[in-house]
């Protein structure tokens, strides 16, 4: 399915993104792989390399930046040809509550995340449309499925990551493209640890964002692995990780409780 298909991921180097290129790669495909964190994806390359993949190259690429995404979808077309699966999935998150996390941290956090799966969308879409194949796979999360306190802005960017996907699912019929949402839930990556904290954040803030780490217990290869085989089958929402279907049957069953279940477990 995916042996000499080009496949442009963001996010490639750390994470999800790493792991999704290497078992790309095992899977035969060529890869444009790129990163903000130029040492990063040079490490994702070498990784490659190692493996003795000879079909990869890396772009450096602020997703945040409408001119640098439509600019990065014209080199890969340069490079490769065309493009066969996008994976908006370089993601970034800020922690604190409305009320202390100023404008300006959330027109950060949703530049990336919001405006950067947008971007991507946009950049390549016509090319997929134009060769009637295609697919567009956005990361959204379980943030994307239900609101957690301290994250508003991550919450913000997720939701809209799934209304655009599904929307697509829609527009897309009969084009030969096709979009997926992919809900991980708890995957033990560097987002943590790359985290921004709000500028005005107080104890309870810092209370809060530590409670959602809880969460963070599957492994990124395993997250992956997940969304390979569910781009497989077909499917058009991957969830993924830890507690993500539990959360996803809660926000269903208990649409407007959940936040007090959630409080009475601790999360």
């Amino acid at each position: 399915m995916f042996k000499d298909k080009v496949i442009v991921l963001t996010g490639a180097g750390s994470g999800i993104g790493r792991e999704l290129a290497l078992q790309f790669a095992a899977a035969g495909a060529r890869l444009a792989l790129s990163d903000v964190n130029q040492q990063g994806l040079d490490q994702t390359l070498a990784m490659l390399a190692a493996g003795g993949c000879t079909t990869a190259r890396g772009y450096a690429l602020d997703v945040s930046s409408k001119e640098a995404f439509y600019a990065h979808a014209e080199d890969v077309q340069r490079d490769f040809g065309t493009a066969h699966y996008v994976i908006n999935n370089a993601g970034a998150t800020v922690f604190g509550t409305v009320a202390h996390t100023s404008i300006e941290e959330y027109e950060w956090q949703l530049g990336i995340n919001m405006w950067g799966v947008l971007y991507g969308t946009k950049a390549f879409l016509p090319m997929m449309l134009a060769q009637k194949e295609g697919c567009i796979v956005n990361l959204s999360s379980v943030f994307g499925l239900l609101a957690f306190p301290t994250q508003s802005a991550y919450n913000m960017s997720k939701f809209a990551v799934r209304g655009l996907t599904e929307c697509l699912w829609r527009e897309l019929e009969g084009t030969g493209v096709r979009a997926v949402c992919v809900h991980p839930g708890g995957i033990k990556t560097n987002i943590e640890k790359g985290a921004r904290v709000c500028a005005e954040a107080t104890e309870e803030d810092r209370i809060f964002s530590s409670q959602s780490d809880r969460l963070l217990k599957t492994p990124p290869q395993d997250c992956a692995a997940d969304i390979i085989r569910g781009l497989q089958s077909g499917k058009n929402r991957i969830l993924t990780g830890h507690a993500s279907s539990a959360i996803q049957w809660l926000t269903r069953v208990f649409p407007n409780s959940y936040p007090s279940i959630l409080k009475r477990v601790g999360w």
